[in-house]
């Protein structure tokens, strides 16, 4: 789908944030392993929470979808299928946590989602689990044997995924495990929230990685086995991955009131506020590296503003695109001046002019988003615009609700 919008004039009102896509992929899954009733409310069903849920359902755990009141209820059975299939469409989060979880309970497993999110891979568990054969094709991941306790040793600068993958599952196994991270830890503060959620449901972790910074040491973290999720109830609390996109309008003349974020979350992208002004004020160095998904906003908005350089930028290249050099294709067709290093961006400031041609989402849901903010300086035309369903399904509406003009 195409979608054009007309340059803003004036964007106002106000807006509560989204729910957190990362908070509910990490309590829906917690809520699924536990054996008691529980409900997980303040829920935005985009494609990537449901594809959770489809694997929750594979999984065996039965539960209650309620979209309009954006809950979702457990029940206390879980069943075991025979070989299932789980379909864990364009959403990372969901096959790599998800998949030691399945893994410690299915001798036989598929995993089947996009050709991009299939191409990404699980490298990484591929190296680790000793008793378990992986079948890759181009649309799916199959596995023979099941995961076991043990050491496992992994690098820092990977997805945080794989890590909240093993925190999960590896509680649950008979025995004590050990995780040790060998390099320095990028993405912390997901492994932060991971840890919140578990120590919620009542699994007890040992870690260092609260003093990580003090300590100069290497990341570990001890779990013992047989331990079980109790369960609980809990609200979703605001995304600010996705409020970075609305809010980005305010520092271009717009008057948006946000609210509904959590001042003391661990979410990462919680320093979008710190960037933006440090970017609205001139020429500035940033590192990315643990908070890879506002690459694409942050670097729209160094555009149209005083430039930037931005490094740790490599992990842009794993995601639903090669986000580095997507964004800085697109951009130069309103004539921006961008160079895509392997792990820096370098913008110069430039004055841009209106592109003749649309603007292409490459599938992305961030690259997408970002791109609405050229809105600001002119007419605009983004293919492909309905991948924003991934994340945030509302967007182009919650613009709408503020002022924006959108065909």
């Amino acid at each position: 789908m195409n979608i054009q919008i007309k340059k803003i004039n004036i964007l106002h009102g106000d807006l509560i944030a989204r729910p957190s896509k990362s908070f509910a992929h990490r309590y829906l899954i917690a809520a699924a392993l536990s054996e008691d009733e529980n409900i997980i409310s303040n829920v935005d069903f985009s494609n990537d929470v449901i594809a959770t849920l489809n694997c929750i359902h594979a999984y065996g755990k039965k539960h209650f979808r309620e979209f309009e009141k954006h809950e979702v209820r457990f029940s206390n059975e879980c069943t075991k299928n025979f070989d299932p299939t789980f379909d864990c469409k364009e959403s990372g989060t969901t096959l790599r946590i998800f998949m030691p979880i399945a893994l410690r309970k299915y001798d036989k497993a598929t995993f089947i989602g996009s050709d991009r999110l299939i191409e990404r891979g699980i490298d990484i568990y591929e190296s680790i689990f000793k008793y378990v054969t992986f079948y890759k094709d181009k649309y799916s991941i199959s596995t023979k044997g099941t995961i076991t306790a043990g050491h496992f040793e992994l690098p820092g600068n990977i997805s945080s995924q794989y890590i909240s993958g093993l925190l999960y599952a590896l509680p649950l196994l008979d025995g004590d495990s050990e995780i040790v991270i060998t390099t320095s830890l990028e993405s912390a503060n997901y492994i932060l929230m991971t840890l919140e959620v578990l120590k919620n449901y009542g699994i007890q972790i040992e870690t260092n990685i609260n003093r990580m910074g003090e300590l100069h040491e290497l990341v570990y973290f001890k779990i013992k086995g047989n331990q079980k999720y109790i369960a609980h109830n809990f609200s979703i609390e605001g995304d600010y991955s996705n409020a970075a996109f609305i809010d980005a309008f305010n520092y271009f003349g717009n008057n948006i009131n946000l609210t509904g974020l959590n001042p003391n979350s661990l979410q990462s992208d919680k320093i979008y506020k710190e960037y933006f002004y440090m970017l609205d004020k001139g020429f500035s160095e940033i590192d990315i590296s643990n908070c890879i998904d506002l690459g694409p906003i942050l670097i729209t908005f160094a555009t149209l503003k005083n430039g930037a350089k931005f490094t740790g930028t490599s992990r842009l290249k794993i995601k639903e695109s090669d986000r580095g050099n997507v964004i800085a294709e697109e951009l130069r067709k309103c004539g921006a001046d961008i160079t895509a290093l392997d792990n820096e961006i370098i913008v110069n400031k430039k004055e841009l002019h209106q592109s003749t041609t649309p603007f292409n989402s490459h599938n992305d849901h961030r690259i997408a988003m970002a791109l609405s903010l050229l809105s600001t300086q002119f007419d605009i035309e983004i293919t492909g615009s309905e991948c924003v369903s991934k994340s945030y399904p509302g967007y182009f509406d919650d613009l709408k609700s503020l002022g924006a003009t959108i065909n």
